[in-house]
């Protein structure tokens, strides 16, 4: 595929991939205290918040499946921010499974701070299960302070700013879990893949326009945004790649990524050679040169990896 030449130039002062706004995960809940996923009609009833519009950046919620919802969920709109985290959700885990990625799209920043969740009709249709264990879900990201619910014409579950505290600063405090090493390998192998997919196969329909934007985004993001928008980017390009069980994969490690990179400053000429990388990287996967693509991504990778060694090893 031919590149559009001078599509990107080189920003002035650019960033470094880092993550969205960082939210701690609660203790695991357990099996859903809700009665299975019913295949009738939703037991629920209407939105406490009113009639909810459809909102954040996904697309607008469409009426309610007849049936079980999990067995025809719908598909996801071209340039759903969503879609690389929001899935149906495997029987038997409904509740841990929807907190698992609602949790990611707010660590994410796939709806930042201030902006509303799409409604509770769409995220279970979306995610296949009831709203009524969709409001256990809600309920317990309130609980953490992550989420607020509004009521009124223009209510819903709107996503909180958070606030980093001087503890959540320091660059030696370390997750109790985060193995440092095996999750940047792990970031490496599926970013890596994800642009040599990208290159070596071309981008589906509409993938070139939204690959740009994505880049042009980073390129034109105020310093506190930025951290977003690197991620979308990267998001953008592991959907692009065609698997959706890549997609998954790294939407999960990204945010741990995130959560680590949110504990080291963000350094101006880091990110302004980050964001060289990323327009040389969108160039070589526009070109179809899927070598280009993986060494300049492995290349990118080592260099987040290399800082985030010195500030958390």
């Amino acid at each position: 595929m031919a590149r559009k030449k001078g599509a990107e130039a080189p920003p002035g002062a650019a960033q470094e991939a880092t993550g969205g706004p960082a939210a701690g995960a609660p203790e695991p809940v357990g099996p859903d205290p809700v009665a299975p996923e019913s295949a009738g009609p939703d037991p629920a009833g209407p939105d406490p918040a009113g009639s909810e519009p459809a909102a954040g950046p996904g697309p607008a919620a469409g009426p309610e499946a007849a049936g079980d919802p999990a067995a025809h969920p719908p598909g996801p709109a071209a340039g759903d921010r969503l879609a690389p985290v929001l899935r149906p959700v495997r029987a038997g885990n409904g509740f841990e499974e929807a907190l698992e990625q609602i949790l990611q799209v707010v660590r994410l920043g796939l709806v930042p701070g201030g902006e509303r969740l799409p409604a509770e009709r769409e995220l279970a249709e979306r995610m296949g299960i009831s709203r009524v264990t969709l409001r256990e879900v809600l309920k317990v990201l309130q609980e953490q302070g992550l989420v607020e619910s509004r009521r009124g014409r223009y209510g819903g579950t709107f996503v909180l700013h958070r606030e980093r505290t001087p503890g959540e600063r320091e660059p030696h405090r370390r997750g109790a879990a985060v193995d440092l090493e095996d999750t940047l390998r792990f970031r490496e192998v599926l970013e890596v893949g994800a642009a040599g997919l990208c290159a070596a196969h071309g981008l589906p329909a509409g993938g070139e326009p939204r690959l740009l934007a994505a880049l042009r985004a980073t390129r034109d993001a105020p310093l506190e945004e930025y951290r977003r928008q690197d991620t979308l980017l990267h998001l953008t390009l592991a959907e692009l790649s065609g698997s959706p069980s890549l997609t998954a994969q790294y939407a999960a490690v990204r945010a741990t990524v995130n959560e680590l990179l949110d504990r080291m400053p963000l350094l101006v000429r880091n990110l302004e050679h980050s964001q060289h990388q990323h327009t040389a990287l969108v160039e070589a996967v526009l070109d179809g040169d899927a070598d280009g693509a993986r060494e300049v991504m492995r290349e990118h990778c080592a260099g987040t990896a290399a800082l985030l060694r010195g500030f958390l090893a």
